[in-house]
């Protein structure tokens, strides 16, 4: 038993004592079926906090010759699985995180040198009697060791991006680094599995293909990882009914990212949770954010400020709850080169910002948590976006009280200050609604393009199980024509059907545009 090589099973140990536990162990039977064969390379890229780290932990527990572990897995899911006592406490496992060696030497030479003097040591110690080539090698080190005892290495790698995350601009290093894991790793019979963990997939070099033999699994394309990282929509419910959580306020807070990949030629879709936030707000009964700040999180306000191809557009709209399109194809994986919008928007699906839409190819903000960060983000930076948030509240109460002179002047006014937004079509004027409406989630779910009578309601505020005192709002959105004829659609397509059943109060808006006058309208109902 040692610190990287074949670690003991104390850390997973923790896990499983700890108040809220998920049982995730079925990712073992998938990381089974890899062992020896060509898919074997594995790069898991997910945002901090989404389990990352006890997955890592789990496979050491369960694979790792220093410990016997049958007793802590006896009781989980794995157990009952095929191949499950085959490889079980079977494999000489190198568990590595790569924050802990660059946090030792801050240069990628001394990373790599701390790395291998380590583990080297660990393994002369665990094999004394084996005939070393050359003990200075290390690749030839683990061959020998492999020629001698025939049982393969598994090599788990925590936070493997930290370098291009902390050194971004420096390709040499990068580049040092990337050849050193290809020729670790690649085409060596000594490997079983790699299991690779970071924030971001791999970085692409163009024609450097150093580790082009992983395959990829991250926020954009999850493939068959996708059941095993976050809280599912099942495993949150049967916490609430464990803790007494109110699962829709949970869900508001914490859900939001949809992950999706193709089995047996059926799409798997699955909607998952922050497993940090989640746990934490039904451990001390509050929701609100708990997702640590860290430099990524920082950052967030550096990445929506680069001013390229409409990105700033894209954010309000995100912000005032539409779903914005993108191609996640071209990112080249790193946190520096940005030749587009959808380049920025991509890297905030991987650091957890956004929520990447698959099957419609589109990127939104997914949740209430990092909801507030967006507007943190902008506060200092946009003030006019800033401003119209702050006086959001006002104009939501004046939706309530039917003032529809207030309302109309408050559209106006937020016309006016989100002048980064292009306004010429009803998409745009539907995102002026939304931010001049910002604080209304605090008290109302906003569904666009909601399936009503005979068409589509623009805009309906449903009210949040905890504010089942304020009515709902349908609104229906004109551009250059008046308030009055958005008012008649939406009884003369029976809109309101959309709330059929609903025994609470309703009030329907209608809100045009007029090009010429440059001025908003708005007709107020009761229902």
């Amino acid at each position: 038993m040692g610190d990287y090589l074949n670690p003991s099973n104390r850390l997973f140990q923790m896990s499983i004592r700890s108040k809220i536990y998920i049982d995730k162990t079925e990712l073992i039977a998938f990381t089974n079926e890899l062992m020896d064969t060509s898919g074997r390379f594995m790069c898991i890229s997910r945002p901090r906090r989404f389990g990352k780290t006890m997955a890592m932990n789990m496979l050491a527990a369960y694979y790792s010759r220093g410990c016997d572990s049958a007793e802590l897995f006896a009781q989980c899911k794995i157990a009952k699985k095929t191949l499950y006592e085959e490889h079980l406490n079977q494999h000489n496992v190198i568990r590595i995180n790569i924050q802990e060696f660059l946090g030792k030497d801050h240069t990628v030479d001394g990373l790599l040198k701390t790395l291998c003097q380590y583990t080297s040591r660990e393994i002369f110690r665990e094999y004394p009697d084996v005939d070393y080539a050359d003990k200075d090698d290390f690749f030839q080190v683990m061959k020998d060791v492999y020629n001698h005892t025939g049982v393969s290495f598994i090599i788990l790698i925590d936070e493997w991006d930290c370098l291009f995350r902390e050194y971004r601009q420096d390709k040499d290093s990068q580049n040092k680094y990337l050849d050193f894991l290809r020729n670790w790793l690649k085409d060596q019979e000594y490997i079983g599995l790699v299991y690779m963990t970071g924030i971001l997939p791999i970085k692409k070099y163009g024609t450097h293909s150093a580790l082009n033999m992983f395959t990829e699994y991250s926020m954009t394309d999850p493939g068959e990882s996708a059941p095993f990282f976050g809280f599912t929509k099942e495993e949150v419910q049967e916490l609430c009914t464990e803790y007494d959580g109110d699962y829709e306020e949970l869900k508001e807070w914490y859900d939001g990212y949809e992950i999706s990949y193709v089995k047996n030629k059926i799409r798997q879709c699955y909607s998952i949770y922050n497993p940090k936030s989640l746990s934490t707000a039904l451990l001390r009964g509050e929701c609100k954010t708990y997702w640590n700040r860290t430099e990524t999180y920082e950052s967030l306000m550096e990445y929506i400020q680069l001013n390229m191809d409409g990105l700033q557009d894209a954010v309000v709209a995100m912000m005032a709850g539409e779903h914005v399109p993108v191609n996640t194809e071209k990112f080249t994986n790193d946190m520096v080169t940005f030749r587009s919008r959808d380049d920025v928007l991509t890297l905030l699906v991987h650091l957890g910002y956004l929520n990447y839409n698959g099957t419609e190819g589109t990127v939104s903000i997914p949740n209430r948590e990092v909801r507030i960060e967006y507007v943190n983000a902008v506060e200092d930076s946009w003030s006019e976006v800033a401003k119209v948030i702050h006086t959001s509240k006002k104009l939501v109460q004046a939706l309530w009280d039917g003032d529809e002179a207030s309302v109309a002047a408050g559209v106006d006014a937020a016309h006016e200050d989100i002048s980064i937004l292009q306004y010429n079509d009803e998409n745009s004027l539907s995102c002026t609604i939304g931010m001049a409406f910002f604080s209304a989630v605090d008290y109302y779910n906003m569904v666009r393009e909601m399936p009503a009578g005979r068409g589509f309601a623009d805009i309906v505020f449903l009210p949040l199980p905890s504010h089942v005192d304020k009515p709902a709002i349908l609104i229906e959105l004109k551009w250059d024509q008046d308030a009055d004829t958005a008012i008649r659609q939406i009884h003369e397509k029976r809109y309101s059907g959309v709330l059929k059943g609903y025994d609470g109060n309703i009030l329907l808006a209608g809100i045009s545009y007029d090009k010429g006058t440059k001025k908003h309208s708005c007709i107020i109902e009761k229902y």
